[in-house]
């Protein structure tokens, strides 16, 4: 054995020479040198090859800092073996190791693959591969944090003798469907920041950590990487029993969508960076993987986090002594995810619309309690607000269905939660207002986006907890498919999170920002280019109805694309789903071959590989919450931090943080490095999307504010005033002590109703003389007939005019309205009648549709009198058949 001496004369490593028993213990085991204090990032990988091991030799950015990681090849193939001493070694050092070995092997030391990050290992029936990222292009970055996309990946069989399987065997098939998951299209991963957490959860932990209270978990019960999103889960698990340092080695890898713009204002820069959160729970393609499992995890679940920075400083830290306190970061979530309950779609008969099947009804609905617990786990147990975008009346049924059991879930769940913690539900028919005349979907949601921010706040970082913000609580918005409507939906929302997140940096006085301004503009192709790929990875094409769809602006241009992408899907979903769903299976792990196993592309329905689990302990059907998880993550944070008087102060960071202010965050060293850059062409943030390229050469001496709008539009006036007035109306308790009726009515949503009505009125004074003609009509009072079932004895043929008694009437009637068709005896025009079923089954928000809502309400009399007060109905009849 040969020692080497460093540049300081000290034998630090002894080389094998030729003949000796090269392995771990013959030149890493020799000297056990301590790990680096200050740690490096291992951002560069190179596999090396014998006859006997694999070698991977990782080092930092500079490539001034390595360590050697050794794969044994001489265990069996089904087993892994991979150790790794704490050991680092300079440049100088690991070219003589690699000299050394390539000596001891007589020269069969192979470069296999050079990479940017490894992902781990899988086996399908004999040997198991190594992942590794080849390519990768970054994206965005967060607190001088870089943000990769994989852009290239290759395979590497960990074997003595390996020999390419036959493409017919089953290890060519499954490695064969294993390659159909594209990892160089949307998966995404960082060296040095958990892009599985939100930007609360990342600082609000290193806040505790200067705390000292280490034992506070945020979430409750996550105290490391978020394994809801991380896609490589499966590949990870074989080394954490052979490998203490997994997360040194190895990235955790995003599946979803990650992109970054800069608005320009003034001298500013602002950073609007978006992260979707795919999870790999019940993860798959559109019509395969439907409602939810028994786990609680739904199909197309995504958490979509929008962050806005001002770039005054890149770091986290507002100076030298500051610690995670820099107050130019502000982060706002939502959710996305199908509805709760187990139903699904056949698409075996190649409809473009298959029926939707509630498969299983569950009075107790244990997997949507499971999933509301979770969702309060993660989202500091605050309000749950759910925007149903399904629609609400249909010919034959297909969405109700999942409306009316939904209700009922959720009717169910608010009994026992605590009156603060109850679900917040909103059902609105969005397809339906869509086609109606005027900008109805934009204002019913900008005023539900207000109401919903305002309620679960945004998180706004500060020095301490006493001055940081917390976002508490999240909306979860639902349509079928959770793609175009829900998208459309989660831009509204996420425009009015945008004002609040710029109105707490101080760089607006006005949280509303205008449509068709730049800010907002390229917030929408944010949004746009979001809920393209989110669409993408579920349905197989792009949204099919985009933000230019619901604001009714290009529609020629618009309708055409609808329709391209309308009959993309549909091939997707036909043709192509079944082969994506078995990659995904593979990749996660939820498919494993084993003998009593039939092979993936035998199984033609895959539900049992997600509903299999058996759950560990019966859960209550009362209490089915967890009562830490929809604990108050503000009150938690006030009682045992502030309250205690152990915020964060210089004092506890310099006694909790170890080598701080040295030590206590290194990216430094590796996103800014002067010799790698020659050209400012090459920087990312110099080739980021921004503000700037909507000012166009001729537009330069116009005015360039991103808030000021392009377009002359009478949306943004309108918008204005619906902020003034949220609370139109509101009943009292009669003195008889009946039923109390609360009106929360905004102005829009009267509007909507003024405009149906008086079209709806005008043919009513035709329908009057067509009854005074039949005889049916003696006075002169208009009849507004609205059919509900009969309690009585009254058939669903009888009717009834202004004539008989309205007490009876309202008194034998019940909340269920019946479908228009029941009209078919009477002489008048049908086409009426479905006016008035079409303007009734519209839905209002909050409690206006909860209380004047004919299928839910048994009314009073005096409630309809108070009613049609409101309403200016006074000199008209309202009579329920």
């Amino acid at each position: 054995m040969m020692p080497y001496l460093n540049n300081e004369g000290l034998a630090t490593h002894n080389l094998p020479t030729e003949g000796d028993n090269v392995g771990r213990s013959s030149y890493l085991g020799l000297n056990q040198r301590h790990r680096l204090n200050c740690n490096f990032t291992l951002s560069k990988y190179t596999v090396y090859g014998t006859g006997e091991r694999m070698y991977v030799v990782g080092s930092n950015r500079r490539e001034t800092m390595f360590r050697i990681l050794e794969i044994d090849l001489t265990v069996p193939e089904d087993k892994l073996s991979v150790l790794e001493d704490n050991v680092f070694f300079s440049r100088g050092e690991v070219m003589n190791i690699l000299s050394g070995l390539e000596d001891a092997y007589d020269n069969s030391l192979n470069k296999l693959v050079t990479g940017y990050g490894l992902l781990g290992f899988i086996r399908f029936t004999s040997c198991y591969y190594l992942i590794v990222i080849t390519e990768c292009s970054q994206v965005a970055i967060i607190g001088g944090h870089s943000i990769f996309h994989i852009d290239g990946t290759e395979i590497i069989p960990i074997s003595k003798n390996y020999k390419k399987p036959d493409k017919y065997s089953n290890e060519g098939k499954l490695l064969t469907a294993f390659q159909n998951l594209d990892l160089t299209k949307t998966f995404y991963f960082s060296y040095t920041y958990d892009i599985t957490n939100t930007l609360q959860t990342n600082l609000l932990r290193q806040k505790l950590t200067a705390a000292n209270r280490g034992d506070i978990s945020i979430p409750t019960g996550i105290y490391d990487y978020n394994e809801m999103f991380m896609w490589n889960q499966n590949l990870l698990s074989p080394l954490f029993d052979c490998l203490d340092t997994v997360f040194d080695w190895f990235q955790v890898i995003l599946h979803g969508f990650i992109d970054q713009v800069n608005i320009l204002i003034s001298s500013k820069s602002v950073y609007v960076t978006m992260v979707a959160r795919r999870s790999r729970h019940f993860a798959g393609a559109r019509f395969l993987k439907r409602g939810v499992n028994k786990e609680g995890y739904v199909a197309n679940e995504v958490e979509t986090e929008q962050i806005v920075s001002d770039m005054m400083l890149t770091s986290f830290h507002s100076s030298r002594e500051g610690f995670f306190d820099s107050d130019r970061y502000t982060s706002f979530v939502q959710h996305r995810g199908s509805i709760p309950l187990y139903w699904t779609q056949d698409s075996s008969n190649l409809t473009a619309k298959p029926p939707i099947e509630v498969n299983l009804v569950d009075p107790y609905y244990l997997p949507a309690a499971l999933h509301f617990d979770k969702l309060y786990q993660r989202y500091g147990g605050g309000k749950i607000s759910v925007l149903n975008l399904i629609k609400v009346k249909e010919k034959i049924p297909r969405e109700t269905k999942l409306l009316t059991e939904f209700e009922t879930c959720i009717s169910y769940l608010n009994k026992f939660l605590p009156e603060e913690k109850k679900i917040k539900y909103t059902s609105w028919d969005m397809s339906r207002a869509s086609k109606q005349d005027g900008q109805h979907v934009i204002e019913f949601l900008e005023d539900f986006s207000m109401n919903t921010v305002n309620t679960t706040g945004i998180f706004h970082n500060g020095k301490d907890f006493k001055s940081t913000k917390i976002q508490e609580g999240i909306c979860r918005s639902n349509c079928i498919d959770c793609l175009d409507r829900t998208n459309a939906a989660q831009f509204i929302i996420g425009k009015r999170a945008l004002g609040e997140q710029l109105k707490a940096l101080g760089i607006v006085q006005d949280s509303f920002l205008e449509y068709d301004s730049d800010i907002v503009n390229i917030l929408t192709e944010l949004f746009h280019d979001l809920g393209d790929t989110i669409a993408l990875q579920y349905g197989g094409s792009h949204l099919v109805n985009t933000m230019e769809t619901y604001r009714k602006i290009n529609q020629w241009r618009s309708h055409s694309r609808d329709m391209i992408e309308s009959i993309k899907r549909f091939y997707s979903n036909s043709f192509v789903d079944a082969q994506r769903q078995e990659a995904i299976n593979l990749f996660l792990g939820h498919y494993v071959k084993n003998k009593s196993s039939p092979v993936v592309w035998d199984t033609m329905d895959d539900g049992f590989l997600n509903n299999d689990k058996e759950q560990e302990k019966k859960r209550s059907y009362t209490h089915w919450w967890n009562i830490y998880h929809i604990k108050s993550l503000r009150k938690l944070i006030s009682e045992e931090i502030i309250n205690k008087g152990n915020d964060v102060t210089l004092q506890n960071i310099v006694k909790n943080i170890r080598g701080y202010p040295d030590a206590f965050d290194n990216y430094w060293n590796e996103y800014y490095l002067p010799k790698s850059i020659s050209h400012f062409q090459d920087l990312f943030t110099y080739n980021m999307n921004s503000t700037r390229h909507y000012h166009q050469e001729g537009n330069l001496n116009k005015d360039l504010s991103p808030f000021k709008s392009r377009k002359a539009t009478s949306i943004n006036n309108k918008l204005r005033e619906l902020r003034l007035d949220s609370n139109l109306a509101k009943v009292d308790d009669d003195t008889n002590g009946n039923k109390k009726i609360s009106m929360e009515v905004n102005k829009f949503e009267l509007d909507l109703y003024e405009q149906s009505y008086s079209t709806v009125l005008k043919d009513m004074n035709n329908l009057k003389a067509t009854l005074n003609q039949s005889g049916n009509g003696s006075n002169n009072m208009p009849i507004i007939f609205v059919e509900v079932e009969d309690a009585g004895t009254a058939t669903d043929k009888d009717y009834f005019n202004g004539q008989e008694s309205k007490q009876d009437l309202i008194s034998s009637s019940t909340d269920k309205v019946h479908d228009a068709g029941y009209y078919d005896n009477l002489s008048v025009d049908k086409s009426f009648y479905k006016k008035i079923f079409d303007i009734d089954d519209y839905k209002g928000l909050g409690t206006y549709q909860n209380t004047f809502d004919v299928e839910k309400v048994n009314c009073k009399q005096e409630d309809i009198t108070a009613f049609t007060n409101y309403m200016s109905f006074n000199d008209k009849e309202i009579i329920f058949l």
